[in-house]
């Protein structure tokens, strides 16, 4: 079928175009797109910064929308069905079987390959394969997705579905660094470096999970002040103050028992480290440049007895996470919608230039 594909050729380019989309095999369903939330990871393949990724390159990847035909073998969905998209994986590597897909040994390829499992690729125009990143390709008004990577989205109307695009990713990367990883015990201490639409969803989650003190930590004065009506207690310009780690101890009586790095400031990794108190938990969950430390890790991980983790994806089973996320929401829990701006598919490039400007948190492109 003939779709309209925001298509990058090569480093740094956007263009919407007319492409061919392939029916679904047999473990896949199409899925007309309703809206789709621009993240900074799309941002990071369309620059050439994710070594993997490969073009031309359909990117996109917190589609929601209507299931129009499902695969022979598909068994979950129908067509009719509201569906949030998610991140794909393999579903037969020992990681996948034991409920980890965020781990899965194939990661890298699935998610920025443009290939899907088989190896073959779903769009193609004048003959010539396109990739879809993360197996979605969400900057489409229709993709073919694995029915691994869809979650029914149940009891949201249909009005307030577009506001649900985070949570393939963005929200249940912050959400779940927290509630998954740290799974912070109440009156605990948890700071959150970058206040955008990953950091907001990790402070929503920290107040979900009860913690005493949670601290925003960034350097835009608006984003701070919004931090505190979603849940932080203290927040820091780090603009403004010359030495966070310290301010974060004095907050906290002597460190954090958790901190999560989303900001994708390289040097602020090692913040997150220094900022803990002992048997701390420091968590990355952010697309960064390379770092250097250049001060011993060893020390700074071994004599206090912290942890330092990387994580992909908030340690998720989406279809297990995410639904809860959606009660979450539904429940007022994690206001998400009061993070969007929404911009009609044509404007994407407007889209991106908010995002990286800050002007707005969470972009997400409406399709007709």
């Amino acid at each position: 079928m003939e779709i309209r594909a925001a298509i990058t050729k090569e480093k740094g380019s956007l263009s919407i175009e007319k492409a061919e989309l392939t029916e679904p095999k047999a473990t896949e369903v199409l899925v007309k797109i309703i809206a789709s939330g621009i993240c900074h990871t799309d941002a990071a393949g369309i620059q050439g910064l994710i070594p993997w990724v490969k073009y031309p390159m359909v990117f996109g990847h917190e589609g929601v929308g209507i299931v129009e035909e499902v695969g022979s073998a598909v068994e979950s969905l129908k067509p009719g069905d509201r569906v949030g998209l998610t991140f794909p994986s393999c579903g037969t590597c020992s990681y996948c079987v034991n409920g980890a897909p965020y781990a899965c040994d194939r990661v890298n390829e699935l998610f920025f390959s443009g290939a899907y499992k088989d190896g073959t690729y779903r769009i193609s125009q004048n003959g010539k394969n396109i990739g879809s990143f993360f197996g979605q390709g969400a900057f489409a008004d229709h993709v073919i997705v694995d029915a691994r990577n869809a979650v029914k989205i149940v009891g949201v109307p249909d009005e307030k579905i577009k506001y649900l695009c985070s949570l393939g990713c963005g929200v249940q990367t912050g959400a779940g660094a927290v509630l998954n990883r740290c799974r912070p015990e109440p009156a605990s201490t948890l700071v959150v470096f970058g206040a955008g639409g990953v950091g907001m969803a990790a402070v929503m989650a920290a107040k979900i999970a009860g913690c005493v003190k949670i601290i925003a930590v960034d350097v835009v004065p608006e984003r701070l002040e919004l931090a505190k009506e979603f849940g932080a207690t203290d927040t820091i310009n780090a603009k403004e103050v010359s030495d966070v780690v310290a301010k974060i101890k004095d907050i906290t009586g002597g460190g954090a028992h958790y901190s999560v790095e989303v900001s994708g400031v390289p040097s602020l990794s090692l913040q997150a480290i220094q900022c803990l108190r002992r048997l701390g938990t420091a968590v990355v969950s952010s697309v960064t440049g390379p770092a250097e430390i250049s001060v011993a890790i060893e020390p700074m991980l071994m004599n206090p007895s912290v942890t330092f983790a990387g994580l992909t994806e908030g340690a998720s089973n989406p279809q297990v996470f995410i639904p809860r996320l959606i009660e979450y929401f539904k429940a007022g829990q994690l206001p998400i919608d009061r993070l969007v701006e929404f911009y009609p598919f044509e404007d994407i490039q407007k889209g991106f230039e908010d995002s990286h400007s800050g002007k707005t948190i969470k972009p997400i492109l409406l399709f007709d």
